[in-house]
């Protein structure tokens, strides 16, 4: 008995000591764990893989329950072009280097926020995810590329082809004889008006910049001039290789001046040309070269027939102010209507470096055809009632576009010419289906044959309601229960309720995330035309109540349009491949700080920061792309660079422009701010910092108190990304006790006096004019950085003899959701550091001295700048200034090529040695300069920017630099 209780005690501890080790070991192994981690990622690296920095070890998660490793991996390592065989090396390696028991674990390597094997292109999401087409996918060719991209999109939206489009628009009221809204004037604006400044120059851009062919029933380009170019027309050239051009066996389109009338089709009165297609380098060609009335940006349509034995990869090359950017357009699709290559920068005129070629190049056996060219959005020309409705084409309904884009007369009229309002909601979506009819998605109608697989309508619920005061938010709609609750592919049509669903839950989690909370409403299945028509996945999105004041307060914000259609964006991404089974990686944001300065090699260095999304782990930019332009000629096509910053070997004596954008496996983001630079033929001379100051974007200025509330255009338009159409005219009831009425007197209401006009906002480029004026002297190096850059010291001011700080419109305007500031607390200190050390200060906006009000601000103006603020003009009609020798006027009107300062500072000179050097018309002083012994400046009470005249503002830049160099 004893001897076998001793026997067990031996047992039990022999065991227990075991059990000690075996867990020191695990101790120590995970306690190593890290550091074999950081080990395994130094050592390893694929073959032919060459990094552009070197990968870190980010974070790991060990569960020993679950017995899973999941390690994360820097950006940098997801740069590479991963492929099975990389994947299965990396796994290997990895296993290779833990210890026992981790070895064994399930393991997961991330980068760039997914498992590396999802980054392998073509690869599918793990087993259980939903899959709505099934077997069914479209294979063949996208109907337009971009051949000129200098990057591929794996796991974004590359050969997705989608139809969206902004609600309403202009149309005949055939009842009251006049063309009119489809919705109320409301706060500045209308909803046919306002979905637009969401989907245009946000949502499109965003699902193109992931790779999709986006589709819009509406005109989508905001320029009104059009000029087409039609084959055997003025600006038709064409030349014969090998192969001959003939005249194709189908109608094509044709010009006429004056009106179209109701059922008239501009695509069976005319003809179309066609040649064999070639693998050769002798190819035929034809050219279409446009006289452009106006220089500027404008949108570039082709039109072609699509026959039995066309290429899926006809060349076309857009030359745009010497650029030359190069599509390939699959013809075996889409045709005999219009579309879209770009839009791209044209000079005015009529000259062979702004025209489009056509070309018989291909690699496939088959028929190359060419009809029309058209360039830019236009006025409408569609006339019902006997008139025109007198707008630009971009702001009427989609029933005028179908008619113009060559539609048959069942697609656009369902009313049979009677109801304009009834065809114009079902035109969007039988645009859509007469597209895509005969595609992989839409099989058994009769088409175009363009894959199209959804569609979304982006709208904002406009009436009344007498709630203001909090948010409403979004509301999604979907049909379900029509057609046995089929689509024309035989896919149920509860994927769209799918779709609408994740709309809302998106929009939710990523405004609520950004700018407080934000209220889902409702999600609606009914018969609504827009979701019940469509023949694929189909959703209505209200993004916003836009009778209500505090959604509308978010809504008119730029910022806040960004995020939104980015949320659309991101739903619509994982939506698309989730129903394909493939992953998906979310395109970055833009870049910031953005800088540029002299390297030690004599050329420049650019650099630049990767901005975080903290909502999106995928957002992650692996690599970035620099566009350059050079004297004036149009941006190129980009380099790609895989760090963030950039040596460019620059010619002396040339005037360059940049732009920076980050790009990922899911796409490219938006641009950075443009930059200028440019480096002196002289060898001594001296160097200019220019300041791009004006970052700012805002609503209109808001009114909200105990009995008044609306926004006041009159007194702020606000600044819009670029230029926008989205204002009807300015409030004219502001009286809360009119809320829960409709029309003229109610709470919101306005006029209709700036329906059809494009309005300039920030354009982001505000600073290029200072560095060419500088350059014109050619005696100064000059380059430009952005104020945040200057703000977070990544910019030295000691290295300059001159800093040019260009405001613009910047201010904080106390209603924005992002605050801006001219001179932040970082610059005033950086400002009286330089000018100690004798720097010389130019600087210009129109809110220089109202911005600067608080007493520590007063302060540094009158210290520093040695002036003094004394009032602001609002008055319109003010616009010359004398000074310097020169009188000339400034931009004061908005207007649709460059913003308006339409209020500008007044400023006094406040100083012994300063002095009033420029005065307003009415004998305000606007600007000031200090002519000191210790240093030199010169403030300027409106932008530098908006000297309306380009030989007199450079005349005046050579009196300031006289002045502050001599």
């Amino acid at each position: 008995m004893v001897r076998n209780i001793l026997v067990a005690l031996f047992l039990a501890s022999s065991s227990l000591a075991t059990s000690v080790c075996a867990a020191n070991r695990n101790t120590q192994a995970r306690d190593n764990l890290g550091n074999i981690l950081k080990t395994y990622v130094l050592q390893n690296r694929a073959k032919k893989v060459i990094f552009p920095s070197q990968p870190y070890l980010v974070s790991y998660n060990l569960d020993d329950r679950r017995r899973t490793l999941n390690v994360q991996l820097s950006p940098s390592f997801a740069a590479q072009d991963f492929t099975a065989s990389s994947v299965r090396f990396y796994y290997k390696r990895l296993a290779k280097a833990l210890p026992r028991p981790y070895n064994k674990y399930k393991l997961t390597i991330m980068a760039g926020g997914l498992p590396i094997e999802q980054l392998v292109a073509g690869s599918k999401c793990e087993k259980g995810m939903p899959n709505a087409w099934g077997k069914t996918e479209y294979e063949g060719a996208p109907w337009v590329m971009n051949d000129s991209r200098p990057y591929f999109v794996s796991h974004g939206l590359f050969d997705r082809h989608l139809s969206l489009w902004a609600s309403h628009g202009r149309y005949y009221d055939g009842k009251k004889d006049r063309w009119k809204w489809q919705r109320p004037n409301l706060f500045g604006t209308t909803e046919d008006l306002f979905t637009q400044t969401i989907v245009i120059p946000y949502l499109i851009p965003m699902l193109e910049n992931a790779g999709a062919v986006v589709f819009t029933p509406r005109e989508r380009d905001w320029q009104k001039n059009e000029v087409i170019v039609d084959n055997g027309g003025r600006g038709y050239v064409e030349d014969s290789g090998k192969e001959t051009w003939k005249t194709a066996q189908e109608k094509g389109f044709a010009y006429h001046a004056g009106t179209y009338r109701d059922g008239e089709n501009p695509f069976t009165q005319g003809t179309a040309r066609a040649v064999k297609a070639t693998k050769k380098a002798d190819v035929s060609w034809a050219s279409y070269q446009p006289n452009i009335p106006q220089g500027g940006k404008y949108a570039v349509y082709v039109s072609y027939q699509s026959l039995k034995n066309s290429v899926s990869d006809a060349q076309y090359i857009v030359m745009h102010k010497g650029q030359r950017t190069v599509f390939k357009v699959n013809q075996q699709m889409g045709g005999g209507t219009w579309v879209y290559l770009g839009t791209f920068d044209f000079d005015r005129g009529n000259n062979e470096f702004n025209r489009v070629v056509v070309t018989n190049s291909s690699s496939e056996s088959g028929m190359v055809t060419t009809d029309a060219v058209r360039f830019g959005g236009g006025i409408g020309n569609i006339e019902r009632g006997g008139s025109c409705s007198g707008m630009p084409r971009c702001l009427e309904g989609a029933r005028y576009s179908a008619q113009w884009a060559g539609a048959p007369y069942s697609v656009y009229s369902s009313k049979n010419g009677s109801d304009d309002y009834g065809d114009d909601i079902n035109v969007r979506s039988n645009m859509t289906n007469w597209l895509a009819g005969g595609s992989t998605y839409v099989p058994t109608l009769e088409g175009k044959k363009v894959p199209i697989e959804l569609s979304l309508a982006v709208h904002s619920d406009a009436g009344y309601t007498t709630v203001n005061d909090s948010i409403i938010g979004s509301l999604a709609i979907c049909t379900t229960s029509f057609n046995d609750g089929r689509l024309n592919s035989g896919v149920s049509r509860m994927v769209s309720h799918d779709f609408a669903d994740s709309l809302l839950t998106g929009l939710q989690r990523d405004i609520s995330g950004k700018y407080r909370k934000w209220t889902r409403r409702y999600l609606w299945d009914r018969n609504y035309s827009e979701t019940r028509k469509p023949e694929v996945p189909s959703a209505i999105i209200e993004t916003m109540s836009h009778q209500n004041f505090a959604d509308m307060r978010r809504g008119l914000d730029p910022n806040f349009r960004f995020t939104l259609a980015r949320s659309l964006y991101k739903t619509i991404l994982r939506f698309v491949n989730g129903n394909h089974s493939v992953p998906s990686v979310v395109q970055p944001l833009p870049v910031s700080n953005f800088r540029i300065e002299r390297n030690s090699s004599g050329g420049l260095r650019l650099s630049w920061i990767a901005e975080k999304d903290e909502q999106e782990p995928t957002a992650v930019p692996t690599s970035y792309i620099v566009y350059t332009s050079e004297d004036g000629m149009g941006f190129d096509n980009g380099t790609v660079v895989y760090t963030s910053s950039f040596d460019f070997e620059a010619k002396k004596g040339v005037n360059y422009c940049f732009k920076v954008t980050a790009l990922n496996r899911g796409g490219e983001s938006f641009p950075s701010e443009t930059l200028a630079a440019y480096l002196s033929k002289s060898a001594h001379a001296k160097d200019i910092l220019v300041v791009d100051g004006f970052s700012r974007l805002s609503g209109p200025a808001v009114v909200d108190d105990y009995s008044r509330q609306g926004f006041d255009l009159g007194s702020d338009i606000g600044v819009s990304y670029g230029v926008t159409a989205g204002w009807n005219g300015r409030q004219q009831c502001f009286d809360k006790s009119r809320a829960g009425s409709e029309g003229e007197g109610s709470l919101g209401y306005c006029g209709d006096e700036l329906a059809g006009r494009f309005i300039m906002g920030n354009n982001r480029d505000g600073s290029v004019c200072h560095v060419k004026d500088i350059a014109m002297s050619g005696a100064y190096n000059v380059v430009g950085c952005s104020l945040e850059a200057l703000d977070n010291n990544l910019v030295k001011l000691d290295h300059y003899s001159l800093v040019d700080i260009a405001f613009g419109l910047q201010r904080n305007d106390g209603h924005s959701l992002v605050v801006y500031k001219t001179f932040s607390e970082t610059l005033q200190s950086k400002l009286r550091s330089y000018v100690k050390s004798g720097g010389r200060i130019l600087v210009s906006g129109a809110y220089v001295g109202s911005d600067m009000t608080q007493p520590h601000e007063k302060s540094f103006m009158s210290d520093v700048l040695k002036t003094t603020f004394t009032g602001t003009d609002t008055n319109a009609g003010n616009n010359m200034v004398d000074g310097l020798g020169l009188s000339f006027d400034i931009i004061r009107q908005i207007n649709d090529r460059h913003f308006a300062a339409t209020s500008v500072d007044r400023i006094a000179a406040c100083d012994g040695r300063s002095f009033a050097a420029m005065r307003y018309h009415d004998g305000s002083t606007a600007g000031v300069a200090y002519d000191g012994t210790d240093y030199k400046s010169f403030v300027m009470g409106y932008p530098y920017e908006c000297i309306n005249n380009v030989r007199t503002r450079q005349q005046v830049m050579k009196g300031l630099l006289g002045f502050l160099l001599k």
